[in-house]
Order: C-alpha cells, then structure tokens, then sequence
C-alpha cells in the first residue's frame, strides 16, 4: 500500500495512502483504532487492521484500481483473523463487482474514502473469531503498535521487525 505524507490535490484521484487516511478517520470517529501494513501468517499483509470498543478486530483491505480488485484472489484469507471485513475503495472506482457472489457481500461491507474522510456503504457483517485467535491477534497488534511507537519517538531505537 502506498503511503501518501499530505491530502491528495484536488484534481488527482486518490491512491492507497489517501483511502487509508481517509478509513482511519472514519474509524477514529467510531471509536475504532488502526494499524497500516500489519504481517499476518503466510506472508500476508492486512493494509489496514484494528480494534474497535468492543475488541473486535477489523480488517481493511484497499483497491484503488479494478484490475486489481478482480484479481486479489487471496483475500478471503484475511476472513479468518478478524471479527469484520471491509473493502475501501475511492470514490471513482465502480463498486459494482462487490456486488458479485464471490465477494461475499453478505459477509463483507464496503466503505468509500478520499484523503480526507470515508463513509461505510455497506457494514461488514459479524463473523466472530475464535476467543484464543482473538488473544493473539490483539497482542500482536499491540506490541507491533508499540514497537511503531517507539521507534517514531526514538528512531535510533533497535527493533526487530
């Protein structure tokens, strides 16, 4: 996922970075905190995962082009490490294939969002994990939230990544 430092200019559509911006305002106002780019099992990378009030764990994953929302047959993977799951899209990209069974909309919701804000189109339905997955989830959150503290407050700190 790309990583943007400013909102995106007025004439220039969105990119990863902005969605993400725009996702972790929406969640913010809801009481949902997240984290960008968190490793799971196989190798895999969430581009946007969290927790919101209740402890439940939200997972985002960002397509800003059509090739690439067709083509991410891997994403049901992400189904089985969080409680909701969400496709952020911006606000030009057609939405329609969402729409489509292979997509699970009945389980999945969607959400629309620019640098500057998101909006939930469809929530995500509860699917709820395991208590045991949960607890490591949520640990493993928090010590890669930590470990990005640290290291923003002192980058000469040693981390492992």
């Amino acid at each position: 996922m790309a990583s943007s430092s400013s909102p995106p200019a007025l004439d220039s559509a969105p990119d990863a970075g902005d969605v993400a911006r725009g996702v972790a305002r929406l969640f913010a106002r809801n009481d949902i905190w997240c984290l960008a780019e968190v490793p799971l099992s196989g190798g895999r990378r969430a581009d946007l995962m969290g927790i919101d009030a209740r402890g439940q764990i939200v997972i985002v994953e960002i397509k800003v082009a059509r090739g690439d929302l067709l083509g991410d047959a891997k994403w049901g993977d992400y189904l089985n490490y969080c409680d909701r799951f969400f496709w952020a899209l911006p606000p030009g990209l057609d939405r329609a294939p969402l729409d489509g069974a292979a997509f699970l909309p009945e389980r999945c919701g969607v959400i629309v969002a620019d640098g500057y804000d998101g909006e939930i189109l469809r929530p995500a339905a509860l699917g709820p994990l395991a208590a045991a997955r949960r607890k490591s989830l949520v640990g493993q959150l928090a010590r890669i939230a930590m470990r990005r503290h640290t290291m923003l407050i002192d980058p000469l700190c040693a981390a492992v990544d």
